[in-house]
């Protein structure tokens, strides 16, 4: 099968999800479908890169947070970074037609946005790619326990955010 053809499938199979993780990740679209760009041209340029790995969507997602890190170094030093995109609020779910639940989709995007950035991605890779810590770890370049830690700081740091609005909407 021709390299291309190969490319084309892992595309079609993962490119929904990367750019899922990468928005949320980089909270810029445009800097999302750079970084996607930029990874999918890396692996046609070496296709057999992907010879022998076992789990290509950890892969790629461990790409992928590479090649979003080191934009973001591009750009200037990461935490400065870091708070300019949490500040921008990027629409992450869909539109309801339930106020109750637009409401909510809100508050969770811009809950989210105020997530450390690690946080924020192990957060995205456990509720939204449902990885275990072990893969996160791995797509992140980090431990498991370090993956874990972050997760739950991530979703304390969530529900004491969202608990009023929660309570609220009941």
């Amino acid at each position: 099968m021709p390299a291309f053809i190969e490319l084309e499938q892992l595309y079609d199979d993962h490119a929904p999800a990367l750019f899922a993780f990468l928005l949320n990740f980089t909270r810029n679209e445009a800097d999302t479908r750079d970084v996607l760009q930029e990874l999918f041209i890396k692996l046609a340029r070496k296709p057999d890169s992907l010879a022998n790995i076992r789990d290509p969507r950890a892969f790629l997602l461990h790409l992928a947070h590479n090649l979003a890190i080191d934009l973001m170094r591009r750009r200037g030093t990461r935490e400065k970074h870091y708070e300019q995109l949490a500040a921008e609020s990027e629409n992450l779910f869909a539109a309801s037609a339930n106020p109750d639940q637009q409401e909510f989709r809100s508050a969770l995007t811009r809950a989210l946005g105020e997530l450390p950035a690690d946080q924020r991605a192990v957060v995205h890779l456990k509720l939204w790619e449902g990885l275990t810590f072990e893969q996160i770890a791995t797509a992140l370049d980090l431990s498991a326990n370090t993956a874990a830690s972050r997760y739950r700081y991530g979703l304390d740091k969530l529900r004491e955010r969202l608990r009023p609005l929660y309570e609220e909407i009941k």
